[in-house]
């Protein structure tokens, strides 16, 4: 029996308590793709820690679940700028279980939706995510804007990592109203 809203996407804002388990599930969902490019995760969860937190942090930042048929298969951190409407997906996952299943693009849709002011999103992946290169652009509408690596650092974050291999990271754009 489904649950009263049908299987379909909503999106829930993360309590406080339930932040611990929204981080483990999060990394749990990135390390997968770790695994299958390059076989085993670092000692360090992936992402850090600390970069999750910071996320979370961040100025604006709004914290979801993303729920199907009363369940919770991934979440969003998102970092609202109500000024500009230059908003930022800072970490996107549906959960192992649920991949497969259409669940990416319709959360991604539901975000949209609930942020109809936003003139661009922004958001970054690592370059061995074959995956997530193809959802961003391919199914979501980004555009690849810049691509860091050790010869075009990040300017405002010159150390990040982008994972086992570091072979860098693009960042992704989508206007959804002029500027």
């Amino acid at each position: 029996m489904q649950s009263k809203d049908d299987g379909r996407i909503r999106l829930e804002a993360v309590a406080k308590q339930d932040l611990p388990a929204f981080m483990r599930d999060l990394q749990t969902a990135f390390e997968a793709a770790v695994i299958d490019e390059f076989g085993a995760v670092p000692d360090e969860r992936l992402p850090p820690d600390r970069d999750i937190q910071q996320a979370f942090d961040a100025p604006g930042a709004e914290i979801l679940h993303i729920v199907s048929g009363g369940q919770r298969i991934g979440g969003a951190v998102l970092a609202i700028d109500d000024v500009t409407h230059r908003n930022a997906l800072s970490l996107f996952f549906i959960a192992i279980g649920a991949h497969g299943r259409g669940f990416g693009y319709e959360a991604w849709q539901a975000i949209e939706q609930r942020y109809p002011q936003t003139k661009v999103w922004e958001t970054h992946t690592p370059y061995f995510e074959k995956r997530n290169i193809h959802f961003y652009v391919n199914k979501c509408g980004f555009k690849i804007v810049e691509f860091y690596n050790s010869r075009h650092p990040e300017p405002h974050a010159p150390l990040r990592d982008s994972g086992p291999g570091d072979d860098g990271f693009f960042r992704f754009e989508k206007q959804t109203r002029p500027s």
